[in-house]
């Protein structure tokens, strides 16, 4: 008789045990469909986070205007893909691209990274959302931590019917920002400031020993001092793509990312991050653990800053610039700047062929 019970209880145990197995796979690996959300994790908001009361107003307020927003932005998007002969099947994507798709196997995420588009912080926020940091404030990961290798999962640590799993099953989401604002942040940040050597010796020396006449051999032994108008000219040598692949930091968006070949679940904007970055973190049910960081005004590159940089850039090299990053432009649904039309021409749209 003991014996029966104890064989009882022993296939209650196993069944229950295969139950929830395949409740894992069937429900939390596979990951929710945008709109829906996970169940919410019975915790406690984090005591050491700045209050964010407002951009938790304001998204209750909106969301259904942000949604709508986000898929006009979906279908601009589709329409410039189709129109560019660009949309195919997300199989034989780059292997740039599935190195900037971050995974989040828990929460069904998958995250592709465009420096100087807040990228240090959603790494911050990945890094909360699986497990890997020790505090739910992201701010308190630092930013080398937050970019040193193996602090995340990339797609392409993964084996290809893995990757296409992946890419079939979770919500994927990317941020994009105004293309030559998204340029002159990297040129300020790469190149004006001190502690950012490694750029400057790698890229800053080539470019000063290229592109200026009569450099003094301090410029050409540190390349610290590289001018805007130089890099522009870097940019748009083409010798530079046949040298070497251009830098995440000022590479195209599309190219990083390819919004053609996968189908995004959400573009957010730079313009937008606050919003679209809480509507993110409340769909997978962690808005009352951690947030999405303010974005900083004092020290953000700007239109009028933009504006200010592209005074002493000809006009052919604007236009040229424009060229170079105009897939961006479209893409995104961007207005052509008004600084790069000449004074015949009135500023103008970009719309798709």
């Amino acid at each position: 008789m003991r014996t029966t019970y104890v064989c009882t209880f022993t296939a209650v145990i196993c069944g229950s045990c295969l139950g929830l197995l395949v409740f894992y796979l069937q429900v939390v690996a596979k990951g929710p469909a945008f709109g829906q959300s996970w169940p919410r994790p019975m915790q406690h908001p984090s005591q050491d986070l700045p209050a964010s009361s407002d951009i938790r107003k304001s998204l209750q307020m909106h969301v259904a205007e942000l949604k709508r927003m986000h898929r006009e932005r979906l279908t601009v998007l589709q329409q410039a893909c189709s129109a560019a002969g660009q949309s195919g099947p997300s199989n034989g994507l780059p292997l740039n691209t599935l190195r900037h798709l971050i995974v989040d196997d828990f929460h069904g995420l998958l995250y592709c990274y465009v420096p100087k588009v807040a990228c240090t912080n959603w790494k911050r926020i990945f890094m909360v959302l699986s497990g890997r940091a020790s505090s739910s404030n992201p701010l308190s990961i630092p930013a080398a931590q937050a970019h040193a290798p193996g602090s995340l999962r990339l797609l392409s640590d993964f084996p290809p019917n893995e990757v296409a799993w992946r890419l079939s099953s979770y919500i994927k989401f990317m941020f994009v920002r105004e293309p030559f604002e998204r340029l002159v942040s990297a040129y300020r940040n790469k190149f004006t400031r001190p502690y950012n050597r490694a750029f400057h010796q790698r890229y800053g020396t080539h470019i000063v020993r290229r592109y200026r006449a009569n450099a003094t051999a301090t410029a050409l032994r540190r390349g610290a001092d590289v001018h805007f108008s130089e890099f522009v000219r870097y940019l748009l040598d083409p010798r530079t793509r046949h040298e070497r692949e251009l830098n995440e930091h000022w590479e195209r968006a599309t190219s990083l990312c390819s919004p053609c070949q996968i189908h995004y679940n959400l573009i957010g904007k730079y313009e937008t991050l606050n919003e679209d970055a809480a509507l993110i973190l409340r769909h997978v049910g962690m808005d009352n653990v951690t947030r999405f960081p303010l974005r900083s005004v004092r020290t953000r590159t700007t239109h009028a800053m933009t504006a200010r940089f592209f005074e002493n850039i000809t006009a052919m090299e604007r236009l040229k610039l424009f060229e170079l990053y105009k897939i961006d432009f479209l893409m995104f649904n961007y207005s052509k700047p008004s600084f790069v039309n000449s004074v015949e021409h009135p500023p103008q749209h970009v719309t798709s062929p």
